[in-house]
């Protein structure tokens, strides 16, 4: 006799497992525990076969007679619905695991041991709030450049466009590796390329008033994190340099009998070898540095792996922690050296930019070499450094031009 909705509520487990048969080989199996699942037994090709269709009343009794037909109709066909269920999970399986944030999580499983800790959090959480949930769940290779522009444009309709434009090449990357480890045929991201707005080029914080760097420059003096974070620090705001120079700076690069640091044209923005005059400061500070990183190839390691330079973040993170994070920045040196020592102390303004690295060029055009200026640069640096520590201690804070102008 048919099941009927009542008796299948009715239904009482046993001491033994009950089946409830409905006709056409569907039964409800009624375990001892209470639980009632849904079983369809089936042959196909000459073997007995079991099906199951999840439980009631999940699956109401309706449901589950449509789902016995169905499968009648393909073991009619010659097809083993048991074989379809099997394709159908691996499939789903499939999807999930090639999914956009499988592969984004993949990626930053394989990658991310290279980067700073602030940078994989920062790509992690961009990615939970902004990506993930439109197009997070969709298959890689099923996405389409309308699509992700589509999550580009939610960004940037909040103002975010920078971000937008960070997330969009951070997906560049993730579809580039879905392509080589083959998830995806290509990266949808070079379809878009000029869809979004141009980003503002926005400064480097920076501090340029004295007597607001008086209190940047005693936080620094106290600072208890890394010493080697703080060498880097000092360092940076004793010589000026891009940031990307201090990380990279190599103890074979630093003369100390000739009081200079020599980088070479590879690591420089323009490609031309560099001087760098060091004050008697800004050697203290090495001399304090050798004995924890002078056996190796970098004045500042990376505090993981010491065969790699200092992360790009750990500068930030340490103004961070000092409460100067939105004030200033590792390149804003360059800032308050250019600005204070045009204003303050009034250095000439093309020693200035050979210390800064920037492209001077003689009357005639020519580019000067790098030791143009190097004794004059000598002394300006001296008295840089010595400014900076005569603001730490209390001297008297000159104020810019252009607040006296006012």
């Amino acid at each position: 006799m048919p099941l009927t909705d009542t008796k299948l509520r009715n239904a009482k487990p046993g001491e033994k497992a009950q089946k409830l048969f409905d006709g056409g080989g569907l039964f409800l199996l009624v375990t001892p525990k209470g639980g009632k699942a849904w079983r369809l037994k089936y042959r196909f090709e000459g073997k007995e076969k079991l099906l199951a269709f999840s439980t009631y009343p999940e699956v109401s009794l309706s449901i589950a007679r449509e789902k016995r037909d169905a499968a009648r109709k393909q073991v009619a066909a010659g097809i083993d619905p048991g074989a379809v269920r099997k394709a159908e999970k691996q499939s789903g399986a499939d999807r999930a695991a090639n999914s956009f944030e499988a592969v984004t999580r993949e990626w930053l499983a394989k990658y991310g041991p290279t980067w700073s800790p602030g940078h994989i959090i920062n790509i992690t959480c961009r990615m939970q709030r902004d990506v993930f949930p439109w197009i997070g769940g969709k298959p890689i290779a099923e996405i389409k450049a309308p699509e992700l522009l589509g999550v580009l444009r939610r960004v940037e309709s909040r103002g975010l466009l920078s971000t937008a434009h960070r997330i969009q090449g951070y997906c560049g990357q993730i579809f580039r590796y879905a392509v080589v480890t083959g998830r995806a045929e290509r990266d949808p991201t070079a379809d878009i390329k000029g869809a979004l707005p141009p980003s503002a080029k926005s400064h480097y914080a920076a501090i340029i008033d004295p007597k607001e760097l008086v209190g940047l420059l005693r936080a620094l003096d106290i600072y208890k994190g890394s010493p080697i974070v703080k060498g880097a620090m000092l360092f940076g705001a004793y010589t000026a340099v891009r940031p990307g120079e201090l990380r990279q700076a190599e103890w074979e690069e630093i003369d100390f009998e000739a009081e200079q640091w020599n980088i070479p044209a590879g690591k420089m923005k323009m490609k031309l070898a560099h001087i760098v005059p060091l004050s008697r400061q800004a050697l203290a500070a090495l001399e304090e540095l050798r004995p924890l990183t002078g056996n190796g190839r970098y004045v500042f390691p990376n505090m993981r792996a010491a065969a790699r330079p200092m992360s790009d973040n750990a500068i930030m993170a340490a103004l961070a922690t000092m409460g100067y994070r939105d004030q200033h920045s590792g390149h804003g040196w360059r800032a308050t050296f250019r600005t204070i020592g045009d204003e303050v102390l009034q250095f000439r303004p093309d020693f200035i930019e050979h210390q800064l690295a920037h492209a001077v060029k003689d009357p005639n055009g020519r580019a000067y070499n790098r030791t143009s200026f190097l004794a004059d640069r000598r002394i300006m640096m001296q008295t840089w450094t010595d400014y900076l520590d005569g603001l730490k201690n209390g001297a008297k804070v000159l104020p810019l031009k252009r607040q006296t102008a006012e």
